[in-house]
């Protein structure tokens, strides 16, 4: 008769089998060093935030100084002059929004200022370990520059699309009252950027994420307390 029971090595225990895959889990590793997870900046996100930063920064500053900045105010010329003409494209930059007393334009600058934060504490990590000759940024550091830029685009995506429903919810007030044209070049394009680089960061950024959380190794199941 052929036996049918099998010998106890056959059936590895919970245990031991938890410690053959994490052994058989790959291990995120910079410069050789194992169990250390790195960072590589990206370079069109980087150059996205060289430009895209100054232009909130010179943006925020407009918006909170009003109405000083406006046209015929006393900071109003030279820093701020090209919004004499985008304060008449988008009221909501113009003096329509500020004599109501619209409160949004201040508003999601108060979270642009939030998000540029986020973005420069970004650069910087990534220009300090630039210096320290690092294509990289290893370990807790760079696992936290990475959470900041994610979180900081969803912000600026999110607040952007929430910029351009309010005018198709208020029946485009804000910006109907332009031609085609003007529509396109002065309004449509400058703020689809907001929303392009962004949705991208997001992109790679979230695909990294979860990239590492699928290579960190399953914890070893907990033992009951004995009794």
């Amino acid at each position: 008769m052929v036996s049918t029971r099998h010998h106890p090595r056959d059936f590895p225990s919970p245990e031991k089998a938890a410690k053959e895959l994490v052994k058989s889990s790959p291990a995120p590793t910079t410069n050789g060093t194992a169990h250390k997870w790195v960072h590589t900046p990206s370079a069109a996100l980087t150059i996205w935030l060289v430009v895209s930063v100054p232009l909130v920064i010179w943006d925020a500053g407009y918006v909170l100084l009003r109405p000083h900045s406006m046209p015929g105010g006393r900071l109003h010329s030279p820093i701020w002059t090209p919004y004499a003409l985008y304060g008449t494209v988008d009221y909501i930059y113009g003096w329509p929004a500020y004599n109501a007393r619209n409160g949004f334009t201040a508003a999601q600058t108060v979270m642009n200022v939030v998000e540029t934060l986020g973005y420069l504490y970004y650069l910087w990590i990534g220009f300090v370990w630039l210096l320290a000759g690092e294509k990289v940024v290893a370990g807790r550091t760079g696992a936290i520059a990475l959470l900041v830029a994610f979180t900081a685009s969803v912000m600026t995506l999110s607040k952007t699309l929430l910029y351009w429903l309010n005018e198709f919810f208020s029946g485009f007030d804000n910006i109907g009252h332009n031609d085609a044209a003007s529509l396109i070049f002065l309004w449509i394009i400058p703020n689809g950027l907001w929303i392009v680089f962004p949705a991208y960061s997001m992109i790679i950024l979230g695909d990294e994420i979860l990239n590492s959380l699928e290579q960190v190794p399953p914890r070893r199941p907990g033992r009951p307390k004995s009794s």
